[in-house]
């Protein structure tokens, strides 16, 4: 009778008798798992495995008890939930989320174990929402501060990035909560992101844009990743062989599954054969009418099964796409060990808060302004539309849906209390992808005039401005039009700082920008999106209880032609009929400021790793282990004291970077090859040590199409930011 009973039970669940015979232990190795489930799988159930079902789901085998696989937006939290087979809310009650801060805001950090429990917390979210894939984080490199996405990003350098990522995803993954690193590769803008294909050198590619990407399969285990949009070599990177199967698959040796953006794949056979694993979002970009097709007009689907049912495409194939997927299943969906997760948490909410404040950046503090002494100021005008903004609403695929967010404003009136006023000064409109609301001037002018006549009795005034969420600001799909600060900020802060010369400017936003004003203002801070505690992180900061320790990881210049890929016309950005050419090669970012083809020297505003902070650092003489390296030994160690010559508590970031005296091709001056983040007490002096390799030292040569050291002399750079050099060590290579 009970096992009648039981019987009935899985059948009502979709299970049959034979179903409890295809698994194997939960606790078995993966591969037994994959290749038990793989053997029982007819060709249709296989190749079911391959495409979407639903927005964010793709299919299990019902008949043999596989789960579907669940996925949803990242990075920054999870994405509030859709209806099945539509881009409209599902009005669920509770799907409100902690916004935790941008993945700009976490590589300012320079932190990698903040990264980590970066990964952990939000990675707790998805999976109490019964997420299995997280869709990010991103690693695209910031080629252009005018990037709609960079924001989601992790900045202009590949090792920097690398170093962040990684811990993300393993802290993530060890929740049995797979990442998909995003967008592989070459996506550096959004302007024609599904049409433009990148002319780029191949050894700008193995140097700039690859590197962050391979760190994370290689060392961080990635599980899934992302095809971008954009074609390489005249072939979309959703189904670009070279690319998925060459460079990813055999050459890195990853073993996860690729997924499609949604609608990247556009061919059935260059996505069969060209290394794509799962397709999303085919017609479904809110311009084709859904109802015409069905999941089964998937390029994957059936014009798939078709090819191999007629031998045109071999069943290894297939075999090796199911897989992986497979796999991917094992390790999330049906994972044994994956956690419960929890949602809104305290924790969560603390960990948004950590990494908000190690990542608000002190870009200028003349006189000493900050930290704020209150006792000095009677009055405390704040201006600007972003101290009451919501900041985690738009943007294209990240928006959230929080529980609550702390706002700018808030956070200040928390600790300032009646002290404190406000003038919205200007105001920006709601703007969704590619819609902007008219402003009305009459408006913009009496906000304006309303802030500069509170100005006139304030003693000290902090303005909350910069970018946001707008299309053509911070947001997928568009990059922005200008370097500048849009809806007359600019003018605004000049006139302000006219009015009253004790004047903060705090800046939200995930690129750089113009500061035409800054000669003009003793003290600028710069916040990223700093998720659902962005107040308090801010008011700890600007009052001292929080010393700043974050430090850029883009370039900030002076002029939006400064920058490398505005050197060389429209054809390089954002490119000709089609086809965009990255001319600089690997000079991206501070690489081209440092470089020989810099020919009018032209400096940055604030240079990458710039940061200050509420106290100083000394540098101490650098010891090696040795001045000599060759192929057969494993490198050197170099340890260098660092002590806080100040008055309070605070974090140095050192930043290691390697600079070949002589070489055969052209390299950049140096490059970023190392750092660490070392918290010190007034007085205190701790050692950091750096680990030099081979591989610090290489470069790709083009000819042999292999990386390569040449023998000579090098020099180890020991920065406060890379162009603020505290020490230096030389060395050569034999």
């Amino acid at each position: 009778m009970k096992r009648t009973l039981l019987s009935i039970c899985l059948v009502c669940c979709g299970f049959t008798a034979a179903t409890s015979q295809v698994y194997k232990d939960p606790k078995a190795p993966i591969e037994e798992r994959v290749k038990d489930a793989l053997s029982r799988m007819t060709t249709h159930e296989k190749v079911q495995l391959l495409h979407a079902q639903s927005k964010f789901t793709s299919a299990g085998v019902p008949r043999l008890g596989i789960r579907q696989l669940n996925m949803d937006d990242g990075p920054h939290g999870v994405r509030a939930e859709l209806e099945w087979n539509t881009w409209m809310p599902a009005k669920w009650t509770n799907d409100s989320v902690v916004a935790f801060p941008s993945l700009t805001c976490l590589a300012a950090t320079w932190n990698p174990e903040l990264a980590r429990l970066y990964g952990h917390a939000v990675s707790e979210e998805f999976a109490f929402r019964a997420k299995d894939i997280m869709l990010g984080p991103g690693c695209t490199i910031a080629r252009t501060p005018l990037c709609g996405r960079n924001f989601e990003y992790t900045g202009e350098d590949p090792y920097l990035a690398g170093e962040i990522v990684t811990p993300y995803i393993q802290g993530a993954q060890a929740n049995g909560v797979a990442c998909c690193l995003k967008h592989f590769f070459l996506n550096n803008q959004e302007i024609d992101r599904f049409t433009v294909n990148v002319n780029v050198s191949r050894r700008a590619i193995e140097e700039i844009y690859l590197p962050a990407f391979k760190k994370a399969v290689t060392k961080g285990g990635l599980w899934t990743i992302m095809g971008s949009y954009n074609l390489w070599n005249n072939i979309h990177c959703c189904q670009n062989d070279s690319l998925l199967n060459g460079i990813l698959k055999r050459g890195w040796g990853f073993d996860g599954a690729v997924i499609s953006d949604w609608s990247g794949v556009t061919d059935t056979w260059q996505a069969a054969t060209g290394g794509m694993d799962i397709e999303m979002g085919s017609f479904t970009d809110g311009f084709t009418k859904e109802s015409e097709f069905g999941y089964n007009d998937y390029f994957l689907a059936d014009k798939f099964e078709a090819l191999i049912n007629e031998g045109k495409i071999p069943m290894s194939v297939l075999d090796d796409k199911a897989t992986r997927v497979l796999r991917t299943i094992f390790r999330t969906s049906m994972n044994a060990d994956k956690v419960v997760g929890s949602q809104c948490s305290e924790e969560h909410y603390d960990a948004c808060q950590a990494i908000g404040e190690e990542g608000i950046v002190l870009l200028k503090n003349d006189r000493s302004l900050l930290p704020l002494d209150a006792t000095k100021y009677a009055r405390i005008l704040v201006v600007g539309e972003n101290a009451t903004r919501s900041l985690t609403e738009g943007g294209g695929s990240s928006e959230l849906k929080t529980l609550f967010d702390i706002a700018p404003l808030d956070g200040l009136r928390a600790l300032y209390g009646d002290k404190i006023t406000y003038a919205q000064g200007y105001y920006s409109g709601r703007a969704l992808y590619g819609f902007q609301e008219p402003l009305d001037a009459a408006r913009q002018d009496s906000l304006r005039q309303d802030a500069l006549d509170n100005a006139r009795t304030a003693d000290l005034i902090i303005y909350v401005g910069g970018l946001n969420k707008n299309a053509k600001q911070d947001c997928e799909s568009n990059d922005r039009e200008s370097y500048d600060l849009s809806f007359g900020q600019n003018e605004l802060i000049s006139q302000l700082a006219k009015i009253q010369p004790n004047i903060v400017v705090v800046t939200f936003g995930g690129n750089a920008y113009a500061t035409p004003w800054l000669s003009k203002v003793p003290a600028l801070v710069h916040c990223w999106y700093l998720g659902s505690m962005a107040g308090t992180a801010l008011a700890n900061v600007l009052s001292g209880k929080v010393n700043p320790s974050g430090k850029l990881p883009v370039t900030f210049a002076v002029r939006q032609q400064d920058y490398p890929c505005f050197q060389y016309g429209e054809k390089a950005y954002p490119g000709v009929n089609g086809q965009v050419f990255y001319d600089e090669g690997i000079y991206v970012g501070y690489r081209w400021f440092n470089s020989l083809m810099n020919t009018k020297k032209i400096k940055p505003q604030f240079p990458f790793g710039h940061g200050l902070s509420y106290t100083t650092f000394k540098y101490g003489k650098p010891v090696l282990s040795g001045n000599r390296m060759s192929s057969q030994q494993g490198g050197i160690s170099v340890t260098l004291p660092v002590t806080n010559t100040g008055s309070v508590k605070g974090k140095e970031i050192v930043q290691l970077y390697i600079g070949d005296d002589k070489c055969s091709v052209d390299r950049p001056a140096k490059e970023l090859k190392g750092f660490s983040k070392v918290e010190l007490l007034p007085g205190e002096t701790k050692s950091v040590t750096f680990q030099i390799t081979a591989d610090d030292l290489s470069f790709f040569d083009e000819a042999a199409a292999q990386w390569r050291v040449e023998p000579g002399k090098f020099t180890a750079y020991f920065c406060a930011s890379e162009a603020d050099i505290r020490q230096k060590a030389s060395f050569t290579y034999e």
